[in-house]
């Protein structure tokens, strides 16, 4: 695959802030027109990342490209051509939603601009409350309001951080749609999630903790490399079997997950042998494979904390 198949690629970007390394010599690539998940606890340095692709900070070391423009030199390019929707609803609440989209369209000299604002309006089912003041709006139709500023401009990538935080179920599915058709018309989408039934709606993930990339690849893959092997427990006193569980050999991770307890390790052999010890007739024990949020929380808990 050739260098202009990627929208983002980049070695050996690191950030530090004082003596704290926030991001630790990232190399990450996102081929155009993907889904890439990028996945990782509060304060793992994903935001810092992505302000670094975007042109709003300088790396301290590492090189590379985004959209095919240099990620040192050519920022203001690179801003031209990216839509970026950050944590928090970022736009003038006392505007109407019109209004809002007028003015970022004005920021970014948008051609025929009215007509440009009315379709972006219609794209995002905005064109009802267009008038409504963007205070006034609940936290799916900000949402909505914050997606359709970042496409004003048609930009090649979108950056998105935790976009989906706050907003109900529904508006979430609705959100994800309108990301697939996008990708579909060959838009390149890198997005922050702590939703890990939206991770597995991301064409390729990529996991980062305390400022370190662990582990990426397709869903399958990043599975598969966890060699992570669990359990599901079914029964009475699953609290107790869990107090009983936790901290003995091979046992990483005891999680409720309902009426179910998932038990994980890497250690197949130590494992088996302390679920043996304390299986009994009154609950139902079932090898599956590890999920998403198995994996995860196992990466997590092995990862070393940057702060100081």
């Amino acid at each position: 695959m050739s260098a202009t198949d990627y929208a983002i690629d980049v070695t050996g970007v690191t950030k530090r802030f004082g003596a704290k390394t926030v991001v630790n010599a990232i190399d990450l690539q996102v081929r155009r027109g993907e889904i890439y998940g990028f996945l990782g606890p509060n304060g793992s340095g994903k935001t810092t990342f992505i302000r670094m692709l975007c042109g709003l900070l300088t790396p301290d070391a590492g090189s590379g490209t985004c959209l095919g423009y240099d990620l040192r030199a050519q920022q203001a390019d690179i801003k031209r051509h990216v839509g970026y929707m950050t944590q928090r609803f970022s736009y003038y609440e006392d505007l109407s939603i019109r209004e809002n989209l007028d003015f970022i369209a004005r920021i970014y000299a948008v051609p025929d601009r009215a007509a440009a604002v009315q379709q972006s309006l219609e794209r995002l089912g905005l064109q009802n409350r267009s008038h409504q003041l963007a205070g006034q709006l609940s936290g799916g139709w900000k949402q909505r309001l914050a997606l359709a500023a970042c496409l004003i401009h048609s930009p090649q990538l979108l950056l998105l951080d935790e976009p989906t935080a706050g907003v109900d179920p529904k508006a979430r599915r609705e959100f994800w749609d309108e990301i697939h058709r996008l990708a579909a018309d060959g838009l390149t989408v890198l997005i922050t999630t702590h939703y890990m039934d939206e991770a597995e709606r991301c064409h390729r993930l990529a996991y980062l903790a305390y400022g370190n990339l662990l582990t990426r690849g397709t869903l399958d893959e990043v599975l598969t490399t966890a060699k992570l092997t669990t359990w599901t427990v079914t029964g009475p006193g699953l609290r107790a079997l869990a107090d009983l569980l936790r901290g003995r050999p091979g046992v990483e991770q005891v999680v409720a997950f309902g009426n179910t307890l998932h038990v994980s390790g890497r250690d197949v052999a130590q494992l088996d042998a302390t679920i043996a010890t304390v299986r009994s007739a009154q609950h139902d024990w079932r090898k599956i494979r590890a999920g998403l949020e198995d994996v995860f929380i196992s990466l997590m808990d092995e990862a070393k904390d940057n702060f100081s």
